[in-house]
Order: structure tokens, then sequence, then C-alpha cells
């Protein structure tokens, strides 16, 4: 589907202005479309699209291009998985999912919830240049990938290795790594622009109120080409 289709038949998201962060009261819940399964450019066309693009608009990508987004880039794709838990469109070790989905939108952050696919308010007000690139501070889309260490707890602990924090790194840098893929090969298949990069590790975790056992690890910004 063209962009234009998606701005007519899709009612845009509300955007509240904010300068600061705050509590996420003033935020509801974004349901997000179904996400549409087809369409796009073919795989290997999208890898041979695939590339970093730092100049990005900051026009809105329109709800149900996010919902598309989102869901192939750590969306669930099956009702049973491994260990007990749906499968997702990303491999993760003993299907520990233990990376969430920070997304700062002009009006806040929301975290995304895959089932039941969709965007759970954070935290109020315009946090993208917590991205950590200047040009990114004003892309519609700046997904921040952290870590959740407590999702390592297993029960029965089939896999004793990954209490070992060194094996941990490995894990869940490699889960980044393959969500950042997906992000890259939708963007190419939809004509966006992606670009996958280092983040303020200083104050997100505070103004996103992580936990401690949470990790910011990178972010990575999506939208229409410039």
């Amino acid at each position: 589907m063209q962009r234009r289709t998606f701005i007519k038949t899709v009612p845009a998201l509300a955007v509240l202005t904010a300068s600061s962060a705050s509590p996420a009261q003033e935020l509801q819940p974004i349901v997000l479309p179904k996400p549409q399964t087809d369409g796009g450019k073919s795989v290997l066309a999208a890898l041979q699209e695939r590339r970093t693009n730092r100049n990005i608009l900051a026009d809105k990508l329109p709800p149900q291009m996010l919902s598309n987004l989102l869901w192939a880039a750590f969306g669930v794709n099956r009702e049973k998985g491994n260990f007990g838990k749906p499968g997702r469109t990303v491999a993760s070790a003993s299907n520990s999912q233990e990376i969430d989905l920070y997304v700062a939108l002009p009006e806040g952050v929301y975290l995304y919830e895959a089932i039941p696919h969709r965007l759970a308010p954070v935290v109020t007000g315009d946090l993208r240049a917590r991205s950590g690139r200047s040009s990114a501070a004003a892309a519609p889309v700046n997904i921040f990938y952290v870590v959740d260490l407590s999702r390592y707890v297993l029960e029965g602990n089939p896999d004793r290795r990954i209490n070992d924090p060194e094996v941990q790194k490995s894990y869940y840098y490699c889960a980044v790594g393959l969500i950042a893929q997906s992000v890259y090969l939708f963007a190419a298949s939809q004509g966006l622009a992606a670009w996958f990069h280092n983040c303020d590790k200083t104050n997100t975790p505070k103004e996103f109120q992580l936990r401690p056992q949470q990790r910011v690890l990178f972010a990575q910004t999506v939208g229409y080409p410039a």
C-alpha cells in the first residue's frame, strides 16, 4: 500500500507537545491496527536495498505503517513457540524474549507490547533526543532496545549457561542485532529510511523509569527518507 493510501484511510495519532518528561497519565495506550503480513518488496529485493540512511524526514508514520514496523521488529507470528511462550518474528536464547522495545514518539515514550500488539504509555514528553543523535531527534520514530536480565530466569533452568553474565551479554547483543536487521529489511521493503546507532545510556534509564534489571543497549531511528 502506498503512503498516500495510509494517510487517507487511517486516522493519525494524536500528538501532545511536551518539552520534558513527566508521568504518563496524559497518554492513552495506542492499540495498533492488525499488522499486514504481506506486501512490500521481496526479501531478496529488500536485502539489495538495505542500507543506513541518516537523512530522515519529520513526517509522522501512519498507524498502519507503525504497526507493521513493530510487528516486523519483534511481533508475535505464531501462538506457540518454545518453552511455553508465543513465537516471535525474531529468535532469542531459550525463547527468553529478553529485549523490550521502547518507542519514543513526539508526544511520549511507549513500551511495545507484542501481546496484545499495542503501545503502552511509559512517560509523557518528547525524549527522542535520547537517541543520542541530533539529526534523529526530529525523526518520527526512535526505537530504544532495552534488555531485561530478569527474563533469563527460566523455570527448570534448561540452559544453565544462561546464568553466566558473559553468556547473557552474547545472547542479548545477538538478539538486538536480529531485531535491528528485521527493522532494516522492513524499512527497505517499504521505502523507509532506518539508522541503527548508539544512544544516551546515562539519562535514559531514569527518564524511561527502567528497573535495575534493565539496561539500555542501542537505538534505531525510522522514518521517510529526506
